[in-house]
């Protein structure tokens, strides 16, 4: 297929569906910058496709591309250097000066609070983070201990992350 075709496709599918990608991808990221990150994502994974004519439903193609590329950007970040806001949360608590207390408190009560919310909301996720970002255990070795897959650890991981963002930003 030609370029000017692919533009076409590419074009044709923006007008027709760009819209309702972006609110779904807006509905399962945090940040608007995420949302043009994964969304050029979709349509640089589109325009690699050689035989459009052969996609009989596009908006089903675009959407499992979508979900394909959140996935990928969920174990991306699952895995990435330790959490900016966590850990600035700890170092909040780690450097409070003495001679106020108050504010060292609200610190650790929010730390503590974040902490509570992740192991209602899931165990098993919370141990991995606690286990892989305050431990420093590998993700084989968390895998061996719970008894599951290293790419089911990535999950937990990227699930604890992302909740924890979430609530992060609902508490300022």
């Amino acid at each position: 297929m030609d370029e000017e075709a692919k533009r076409e496709f590419l074009t044709a599918i923006e007008k027709t569906h760009g819209r309702q990608l972006r609110r779904y991808l807006a509905a399962r990221t945090s940040t608007l910058a995420d949302v043009q990150d994964l969304t050029q994502e979709v349509y640089l994974r589109l325009l690699r496709v050689e035989n459009h004519d052969a996609i009989r439903n596009p908006q089903a193609y675009l959407y499992t591309i979508a979900s394909h590329v959140l996935y990928q950007h969920r174990l991306t970040r699952a895995a990435a250097p330790p959490w900016d806001e966590t850990m600035d949360a700890a170092e909040e608590i780690r450097s409070a000066p003495d001679t106020d207390p108050a504010r060292q408190v609200e610190a650790e009560q929010r730390f503590e609070q974040l902490g509570r919310a992740l192991l209602q909301y899931s165990p098993r996720a919370y141990a991995t983070l606690v286990m892989h970002r305050c431990d420093g255990v590998p993700l084989s070795e968390i895998a061996e201990k719970l008894g599951v897959s290293y790419t089911m650890v990535k999950r937990y991981l990227a699930k604890a992350l992302l909740y924890c963002e979430q609530q992060l930003q609902e508490m300022k």
